[in-house]
């Protein structure tokens, strides 16, 4: 009996530790937690090395490096993109732009009020857009800058 006594804080403490040495960033892919919490796994590239996701809900997500891709417009990724994740949204984005008329907007919010319209909202600081949630169900390839900006010349090239 003493013995058991003896092992059961050793055990807690163990427990403890695992729990602690765990962290949420590690036990699921970045797109799986974007779709448990309503947001589609699209959002976000599949060149993320890495993400953390403190209690208070920042996220912090880590790519390969800046890159570009395509949704209905260009879009540029930063090779650090912070968020703060609630259900259905990111909000105070950093580090993610959309093309629009030839200018450069930054991202300040992602939200998904209502599934089954289909549509997702993107507060781009000077409006807001609506786009179809289908452009975002699969993370997307995203390409170092130069390297999008050479094959948008080939294709232009086939056009004519």
């Amino acid at each position: 009996m003493a013995s058991l006594q003896n092992i059961f804080p050793l055990v807690l403490s163990l427990l403890g530790l695992l729990l602690l040495s765990s962290p949420l960033s590690h036990s699921m892919s970045i797109h799986d937690l974007l779709r448990t919490k309503g947001l589609p796994a699209g959002l976000l590239p599949k060149e993320v090395q890495s993400y953390t996701l403190s209690e208070s809900g920042l996220l912090e997500v880590i790519l390969d490096g800046p890159c570009l891709t395509k949704f209905d417009t260009m879009a540029f990724y930063e090779s650090v993109v912070t968020a703060n994740l609630t259900y259905g949204g990111l909000t105070g984005v950093q580090g993610m732009s959309q093309e629009e008329l030839f200018l450069w907007l930054p991202v300040k919010g992602i939200i998904v009020n209502d599934p089954k319209s289909g549509l997702i909202l993107f507060d781009i600081g000077v409006a807001h857009k609506q786009l179809s949630l289908s452009l975002f169900e699969d993370p997307p390839n995203c390409k170092p800058q130069g390297v999008l900006e050479v094959n948008a010349m080939k294709e232009k090239r086939f056009e004519a």
